[in-house]
């Protein structure tokens, strides 16, 4: 019997929780199949098989919070499965009406001969159970849709939410919503756990407040430039280079052309000393069904703008993906987050401890302004920097926002770098 251990989950990371099983108990499983799905506060990590065998007991349960080296459950190497094993659900099980038992003989029971079951056929599940997420399990209790009814996309017919989604929504076009007078008191209240990476989240954010001397400074930019340029030049550069030509390149640009001009921005405290970085991995935060991540590009200071959003567009696919790895969410210097694709038009974005300094970007909206003595209207936008003022001082934050304005508002500077 060989144990399947939680295996190291990388730097500082020494807790998961349980996501979901995709082999049952007595299932046949090839050397390299993954058997269990861990979710940590930064990535989704895959246990698979280091044996060929048959999986004979599932220790821990989809929802339970397990640490390194902890045993998950126990593999058979080179069994093979039965015909029919007891199988214990990959998820919540959702019990089918069954009929009254109807008397029959008793008959002495015949012993089937092993089988070995392909890695690749997933199990059939048994009469009466449905398998699903937890997460379809929950949002089909909450819009009263009936998992037996619902055909499974997920790995192995797996049910997964989106599938309830779609029943739901199917559901809600052909039946009438019920009268207030007939609809029955529901739950007023509901309790959830917190998930081990929404734990994480926010014990990040508030170690951020009590660790740094929190402070904000505000500026506006006139975008009108930036978007005449960026206009000019996006279908070209989707022709060229296959890469759609976003605002947040012209950003990353002015960002590490500033953090050049201001290190300290880009620096960290360490006890007593400062660490000065001579490099930008720059962090873009990135919100993902399963909370925000912040992925960081590295090298983004020797990087074009090109070089950088097919960087960027790579590593954001991977955090939607949940396919991001530990490399991708360590070493971060220095953060951009964009609450303006939300329609947020003004806020204060917390520091991404240890760093010690965050750009927050809003929504662009035309506003009336005074230029020249006259009253026009632009396309503005409002930035944010929050900065540790423990070793940035408030000139310092100050002029590395207007620095990022400048550079904004006159985009052709940015091709003048030494």
């Amino acid at each position: 019997m060989i144990e399947i251990k939680v295996p190291p989950l990388g730097e500082s990371i020494t807790e998961a929780t349980v996501s979901r099983w995709l082999k049952q108990e007595g299932e046949a499983v090839a050397i390299g199949d993954t058997l269990v799905e861990l979710e940590t506060d930064k990535i989704t990590v895959e246990v698979p098989a280091l044996n060929a065998g048959v999986l004979r007991t599932r220790l821990k349960r989809e929802g339970d919070v397990v640490q390194v080296a902890e045993v998950l459950g126990v593999l058979e190497a080179g069994a093979m499965a039965a015909a029919a094993p007891v199988a214990a659900p990959v998820a919540a099980p959702v019990a089918a009406p069954v009929a009254a038992p109807v008397a029959a003989p008793v008959t002495a029971p015949v012993a089937a001969p092993a089988v070995a079951v392909p890695a690749s056929a997933a199990p059939a599940p048994t009469p009466g159970e449905v398998r699903a997420a937890p997460s379809a399990v929950k949002l089909a209790a909450a819009t009263g849709v009936d998992l037996s009814t619902v055909a499974g996309t997920g790995r192995g017919g797996v049910v997964s939410k989106p599938d309830v989604i779609a029943a739901s929504t199917a559901v809600a076009q052909v039946k009438p919503a019920p009268a207030p007078a007939l609809r029955p008191d529901g739950i007023r209240e509901t309790r959830e756990k917190m998930t081990t990476r929404r734990k994480r989240i926010a014990d990040n954010l508030l170690n951020a407040q009590h660790s740094t001397a929190h402070l904000t400074t505000f500026n506006e930019i006139d975008m009108s430039a930036v978007s005449t340029f960026r206009e000019r030049m996006k279908e070209r550069v989707e022709k060229e280079h296959g890469v759609k030509l976003s605002f947040m390149p012209f950003f990353a640009k002015a960002a590490c052309m500033a953090l050049k001009a201001f290190p300290v921005v880009n620096a960290q405290i360490d006890g007593d000393s400062v660490i000065y970085k001579h490099y930008v991995n720059l962090g873009i935060a990135v919100a993902s069904e399963a909370g925000l991540v912040v992925p960081n590009v590295k090298d983004s200071d020797r990087l074009g703008m090109v070089g950088f959003s097919r960087a960027m567009n790579a590593v954001a696919k991977r955090a939607r993906d949940s396919k991001l790895t530990m490399d991708d969410l360590t070493g971060g210097t220095f953060t951009i987050t964009n609450g303006g694709v939300f329609g947020s038009l003004l806020s204060t974005p917390i520091i991404n401890f240890p760093q010690v300094a965050i750009l927050g970007l809003h929504k662009t909206q035309d506003r009336a302004v005074v230029v020249d003595g006259q009253v026009v209207v632009r396309s503005m936008m409002y930035v944010a920097l929050s900065y540790d003022h423990r070793i940035i001082d408030g000139q310092q934050a100050v002029l590395f926002l207007v620095r990022i304005k400048e550079l904004m508002e006159d985009p052709a500077a940015m091709l003048i770098d030494d």
